[in-house]
């Protein structure tokens, strides 16, 4: 197994909307979506906008997720972000219905993983293990390249040190990790965090299904609902070919001069993705990152929206199972590793060699092929029921 972390540049936050106020936050996650709006009332003699968050060579984000889900809208976005497009929207919004929007009080740091050598459930298990044993909390999210992690902000000194207790070999100034093989150490060093830990991935286990429980989480499935993971063809910032494979990340740089944001995106995909966003999906989430082309993981009806526009897998048949985490505080840690972890070893991980998840801000998504969910389920209900 070779894994490389790197946690990306700025600060971000998590936030929630309500689908009641869909059309309400619609222009915001479109300025949002298409950075380069927040410059246009500056042009009209309005103050001057800073576009913080985005890569200096092609002007796009560093890192964005837009989910649309049967739970809620979550948007994951650099915290000026959120401070300059969606906090006046909130702030106008009558006081009642301001309340059920929530934007994340703390700031959190974005780890980027790339690893080889393991399948879909085995990255799940080992990047989120150690954070979880270390009593970190974290939002998981899988994308057609890479995988992301949402660390606190200032859980930055414990992430370090659980990840070096697991054989990650950081880098001088602590940005990137490396790790060739896998450690046998489970219990990661760090400073103690405010509640104990558990001791090993059972307890672990055990603790995060006590507290799905305990709070009437049972999972959800609609199998009407059929996802797919795809990734955007992207315009060659060099030969302005479209291309959908991933490269280097040397190949992203402009040659000979700046181009702008618009110079290097495929227009016709983001045409497609407005489209989709407009139509008020039952199910789209969009991650765009400075290393690879748009993912997306979307509601298989959507397909007719975006033509030749997407790669990937068409034609599966991914059927994702909710757990709506309303009732948890932003800070509960272990559920993504607990539960992912109890499927993987349950179904045996050559069988859940395709699960994948899905963090949202304010609920969770196990997403495996049609036959697997069936079991997954199957896994899941008695484990979520209640005993009266």
């Amino acid at each position: 197994m070779n894994t490389q972390i790197s946690f990306l540049e700025g600060s971000y936050t998590l936030i929630h909307i309500p689908l009641s106020l869909y059309s309400s936050f619609l222009q915001p996650v479109l300025r949002v979506f298409l950075p380069h709006t927040q410059t246009v009332g500056s042009s009209r003699g309005g103050p001057e906008r800073e576009l913080h968050g985005l890569t200096l060579d092609s002007q796009q984000h560093g890192f964005l997720n837009i989910s649309v889900t049967p739970i809620e809208v979550s948007v994951v976005c650099h915290s000026s972000w959120a401070r300059d497009v969606f906090e006046p929207v909130i702030a106008g919004l009558p006081r009642d219905l301001a309340r059920t929007v929530e934007l994340s009080q703390n700031d959190y740091l974005i780890l980027s993983v790339i690893s080889a050598g393991l399948d879909a459930a085995g990255r799940v298990m080992e990047l989120t293990s150690p954070l979880a044993l270390a009593g970190i909390p974290i939002f998981f999210i899988s994308t057609y390249y890479s995988d992301f992690i949402l660390v606190p902000a200032k859980e930055r000194d414990n992430v370090v040190e659980a990840l070096g207790s697991r054989g990650f070999t950081p880098s001088e100034n602590q940005s990137h990790f490396v790790n060739a093989s896998s450690c046998a150490r489970t219990s990661p060093a760090g400073s103690p965090p405010r509640t104990p830990p558990p001791p090993n991935l059972a307890e672990l286990q055990t603790r995060a299904f006590d507290l799905l429980r305990k709070r009437s989480v049972a999972p959800r499935v609609d199998e009407s609902l059929e996802l797919v993971q795809c990734s955007g063809r992207e315009t060659s910032p060099v030969t302005d070919e479209i291309y959908a494979a991933p490269r280097p990340s040397s190949s992203r740089r402009p040659s000979g001069h700046q181009r702008t944001w618009v110079d290097i995106i495929d227009t016709k995909l983001y045409t497609c993705i407005i489209s989709a966003l407009v139509s008020q999906p039952r199910f789209l989430s969009i991650t765009l990152a400075q290393e690879d082309p748009p993912s997306l993981l979307l509601d298989k009806t959507l397909l007719s929206l975006f033509g030749d526009s997407l790669v990937g897998d068409t034609e599966g048949r991914h059927i994702p199972i909710f757990l709506d985490l309303v009732s948890l505080p932003l800070e509960v840690t272990g559920i993504v590793c607990g539960v992912a972890g109890r499927l993987a070893q349950d179904m045996q991980m050559a069988e859940s060699s395709e699960l994948s998840y899905l963090s949202t801000a304010r609920a969770g998504a196990v997403i495996l092929p049609e036959a697997q969910s069936k079991r997954a389920l199957d896994i899941l209900r008695p484990l979520l029921s209640r005993e009266d």
